[in-house]
């Protein structure tokens, strides 16, 4: 599996350069279309993004665009004659999708010409697509979304947001053992503290998938600073780096949380423009504003990363703006560069193989006292 060297094709038609980081953009992915995407790359390169950067997707749409953005004079641009609308099903893409940009893009990261690709579409398809022809870590059953979320700590993960509407005790363990290296890439904290999302803290609450899981992260995974069940407004305290749960669950925590950003936004924004007195004091607030700004706008915090695959997916939400690509954008560049996916599959399999001799151990204590008994 590599991480970050690339094959002996690599970089076939995009430009080298010293950083040896490439890049595979959806450009057609995103509600904006390939305005919104190409503006958020050249944004993220004068932010100080180095890297080569193919795009895929309508080249007469996206020739120009590039051709009048900064620092994108090496860009490469790849043709596709389709794009994967928001409304495709997955397996229709599956069955039919090989001629669009996502496929293209994710194919570039396949056959290592990428280390990382990018897309705002379809997230059910690019999610299928991905598994399709990425495959899965070693250990892993399914893989799982993050979001990052603003905490007055910084930031904290939460996975999974969106890609299983159920899963299993295993498939906790899973995602908690795949949150704590993507956070420990991603923020460069050694040891990041994770939490089980719960209807409550305490040890006995919740059904017994979670408290099974939990029970095997304290048991399987000694080494991870796991601190037990966290609550719904745990997350956004930043009580623990890492919340693990169903897609089910963290989907519907952060579409909640997007619309409550929203919300106090707009409450601001009202409360400082209703009044002449309001509009002039408000002048004088311009700096903190523009802080509650950032911190409360989903684009500061975008980009969504598939865990589990053998190879980078970062998902740009929809509707980003520039700075939102770029957000992702910057995302995808840090994490290639981290070599965090040998780490997950080397720990997922150490987890498993110790939860199995805790059960055969168990099962083999079990007999010896029922043959004693008998």
């Amino acid at each position: 599996m590599l991480d970050f060297a690339l094959g002996e094709n690599a970089l076939t038609g995009a430009t080298k350069n010293s950083t040896a980081l490439t890049l595979a953009v959806d450009a057609m992915g995103g509600d904006a279309g390939p305005g919104a995407v190409v503006d958020g790359v050249a944004h993220a390169i004068a932010q100080g993004l180095q890297a080569s950067i193919i795009f895929f997707g309508d080249e007469k749409q996206i020739k120009p665009l590039v051709e009048n953005a900064k620092g994108l004079e090496g860009a490469v641009i790849r043709h596709t004659d389709k794009v994967v609308s928001m409304s495709d099903k997955p397996m229709h893409v599956l069955r039919r999708g090989r001629d669009t940009s996502m496929w293209a893009a994710i194919e570039a990261v396949k056959n290592e010409e990428a280390h990382a690709v990018v897309s705002g579409g379809n997230t059910g398809a690019l999610m299928a697509v991905a598994k399709m022809q990425l495959r899965m870590i070693d250990g892993v059953d399914r893989p799982a979304i993050t979001a990052l979320w603003p905490t007055p700590r910084g930031r904290s993960v939460v996975l999974d947001v969106g890609a299983n509407v159920e899963a299993d005790e295993n498939q906790l363990v899973q995602f908690a053992i795949m949150g704590e290296a993507f956070y420990r890439a991603l923020m460069n904290v050694d040891k990041p503290t994770v939490g089980l999302l719960n209807v409550g803290a305490e040890d006995l609450k919740g059904h017994e998938l979670i408290r099974t899981a939990a029970r095997v992260l304290r048991e399987a995974d000694p080494d991870m600073a796991f601190q037990g069940f966290v609550e719904g407004n745990d997350i956004s305290k930043g009580t623990v780096d890492v919340v693990v749960t169903d897609g089910f669950s963290g989907n519907i925590a952060l579409k909640s949380a997007e619309g409550a950003a929203r919300l106090v936004g707009g409450w601001v924004k009202e409360a400082l423009s209703g009044t002449i007195n309001a509009k002039f004091g408000a002048l004088f607030m311009i700096p903190g504003l523009r802080k509650l700004k950032d911190r409360i706008n989903p684009s500061s915090n975008n980009g969504g990363v598939f865990l589990g695959l053998n190879g980078l997916v970062v998902k740009s939400h929809g509707g980003a703006d520039a700075r939102g690509v770029a957000s992702a954008i910057m995302m995808a560049a840090n994490l290639a560069r981290k070599g965090f996916r040998s780490e997950v599959a080397s720990t997922v399999k150490t987890v498993m193989d110790r939860q199995k001799r805790m059960i055969e151990a168990s099962e083999e204590n079990n007999a010896t006292l029922k043959a004693a008994v008998s």
